[in-house]
């Protein structure tokens, strides 16, 4: 006989549990975003401190590339004992890297612990998004995102305040300002491990799940040598013995890394059965384009307004306000929308556009335009951002089965983790490779250095004290021949002296700075920038035009690769979304399977129906 249909089951969490989850949830999110948006606004003093502002990819991708290759493993370790104890253990080990981190003495150390943390981020950028999957249908997702917005919009707020205040105050109970950018994740972290150890409590079955460390082993392989040549390929040569090893290197990682996942089959780090889904594989291609875009703007944006637009580290922070809003306002109504009609199909292409749209306008920044303009291509950016990070996370997990949930979770953040690591290593790359011939451009022009040599000519300008560092560093070295050939007596404060001296000495620095391969005027944005600030804006224009332009470059990168994403999102298959959340489809499906071996191996029921007949004698 046919099984019977197992009934529909009930909610097996409710309202209220749910809450208490995502309160849970909520916790290890905010440590993770406060991080990353605190670090943004005060890398620029923490590298000034420990001397190497070219190193601060160092310091930003290392953490990248540990946490992107954690974060697949995270998904089966959560799949073989839980998601809970996972997320204890990553915040556990987060809050040791940030420890270390602020005690670190150089560059090298800092990159090295922020690399363990990035360790521990790794979960606390996955799992919370595996839990939701669980817990939570595709198409009711949404009406919960509001809760996870206000987590990462009050951590994009607060994180470049208090990362702008540590970094201009000098020292805080005898620690310097900037190494408590590290150190408050601890108290942060405290309060995250209360939470999640009182409010997050979710259903789970432990599975016997192979842990792919081949594969892990592999994409380490394939991803560090990538990100070394892509950071250091300027210094190195791009085609270097050193480059072309990482190269080859990196390739046999990455064949290695595929026929690994083939031979693991379901226990691979990241299925390659996942990508027969045609929704997952261009999901997965635009989150990578994406992230390359978000973490380009992010880590790019800061510092940009610190150099150009003179802002404090806690006035950048103030004015990365437009992006966040732009990113909250377009989520929250891109969410009521998803929840309400179940269509997300539109989201991603609006939001890439609106992406291009900011990007395109940066490329016409230059040194010159006030802050309101760089505000108004955030504003772009933080639309399209809303619209297009949850809408590619549900596509993701609503386009595989409700048991595939936490792998096609943690790798659709394991390829937007890869976007934004390449994303950070090439865009930082471009611009300091390009940045000292962009500012020998920049003193090649006539109008900035004659403004720029009048200054330093004239006593009142020279003899400043906030000027006494850019002074020393490039102009004293230009000027000094000069000044002492002039005519006894000569008096520099007059307009008239010093018109006549420039005639003579603006077309000699040209030509001299034009034949000057390794200038110290092209590389002195490479280590310490601090002697910048405060100095006449005449002397300093030059710098910061030059490193306007380089930025630019970095823009109409970002703006090719987002471009790229507006066109492949037009592809995008967007099945309907699910109504029942993971956890429910797989208890429903168990049933069933219950349901039918009862019923196989009950005795079949008499026919009530049915006459008995007499059995006919022999």
């Amino acid at each position: 006989m046919s099984a019977q249909t197992a009934a529909p089951s009930a909610p097996l969490l409710t309202h209220r549990q749910i809450l208490f989850i995502i309160f849970g949830l909520m916790a290890g999110m905010f440590l993770s975003s406060l991080d990353q948006t605190i670090v943004g606004t005060s890398i620029r003093t923490i590298a000034d401190d420990l001397d190497g502002l070219s190193l601060q990819a160092s310091v930003t991708t290392a953490y990248l590339i540990t946490s992107t290759v954690m974060t697949p493993i995270y998904g089966k370790l959560s799949d073989i004992f839980g998601r809970r104890p996972l997320f204890l253990v990553a915040i556990a080990v987060f809050l040791l890297g940030s420890l270390l981190a602020g005690t670190a003495q150089s560059m090298y150390e800092l990159a090295a612990f922020r690399a363990l943390q990035g360790i521990g981020a790794g979960g606390l950028m996955a799992l919370p998004f595996a839990i939701l999957g669980d817990i939570l249908a595709p198409r009711e997702r949404a009406k919960y995102q509001g809760y996870f917005l206000a987590v990462f919009a009050t951590s994009s707020v607060l994180g470049p305040l208090i990362g702008g205040l540590f970094a201009g105050t000098p020292e805080i109970l005898f620690v310097a300002g900037w190494r408590w950018v590290f150190l408050v994740n601890i108290p942060v972290g405290a309060l995250a491990l209360v939470l999640v150890l009182r409010f997050l409590h979710v259903p789970h079955t432990r599975h016997l799940v192979k842990i792919d460390w081949w594969g892990a082993t592999a994409i380490v392989v394939a991803l560090v040598p990538l990100l070394l040549v892509a950071e250091n390929g300027r210094d190195w040569g791009w085609g270097s013995a050193l480059s072309i090893g990482c190269y080859a290197l990196g390739g046999l990682g990455l064949v290695a890394f595929v026929v690994v996942e083939k031979l693991m089959g379901d226990a691979a780090l990241i299925p390659l059965k996942l990508f027969r889904h045609p929704t997952f594989s261009m999901v997965t291609v635009l989150g990578v384009l994406v992230g390359f875009g978000m973490f380009g703007a992010m880590m790019t944006l800061p510092l940009y307004l610190q150099l150009v637009n003179g802002a404090t580290p806690t006035e950048s922070g103030f004015l990365l306000l437009p992006m966040i809003l732009g990113l909250m306002i377009s989520s929250v109504v891109s969410g009521q929308i998803i929840s309400r009609t179940g269509r997300y199909r539109i989201f991603p292409t609006i939001g890439a556009g609106l992406m291009a749209a900011g990007f395109l306008w940066f490329t016409f920044a230059h040194a010159d335009r006030p802050v309101w303009f760089m505000m108004i291509g955030m504003l772009l950016i933080g639309l399209g951002l809303g619209q297009s990070m949850q809408t590619l996370t549900i596509a993701s997990q609503n386009s595989v089965g409700p048991r595939e949930i936490g792998v096609a979770t943690s790798s659709a953040t394991f390829f937007r983790q890869i976007g934004g690591t390449l994303g950070v290593a090439i865009l930082f790359s471009a611009l300091f490779s390009r940045l000292p011939d962009t500012i020998l451009a920049a003193f090649g022009r006539t109008d900035l250095l004659r403004a720029a040599l009048d200054a330093a000519l004239d006593p009142a300008v020279a003899n400043a004290p906030q000027n006494a560092r850019i002074m020393d560093q490039v102009y004293d070295g230009i000027l000094d021949p000069v000044v002492q050939q002039l005519p006894a007596g000569a008096d520099l404060a007059d307009e008239q002296v010093r018109s006549g001296v420039l005639d003579t000495l603006v077309p000699q620095v040209q030509d001299a700075l034009g034949g000057a391969g390794n200038s110290p005027v092209g590389a002195s944005l490479d280590g310490d920038t601090s002697f910048l600030t405060g100095a006449d804006p005449r002397l300093s224009a030059p710098f910061l035009e030059g490193f306007a332009t380089a930025a630019v470059t970095v823009y109409v990168v970002c703006l090719v690769v987002v471009l790229v994403a507006f066109v492949l999102s037009f592809f995008l298959k967007a099945p309907p979304l699910r109504t029942k959340s993971a956890i429910e489809e797989v208890a429903d499906a168990d049933a069933a399977i219950a349901a039918q071996l009862a019923a196989d191996a009950s005795p079949p029921a008499p026919n009530s129906g049915a006459t008995t007949k007499p059995i006919p004698a022999r």
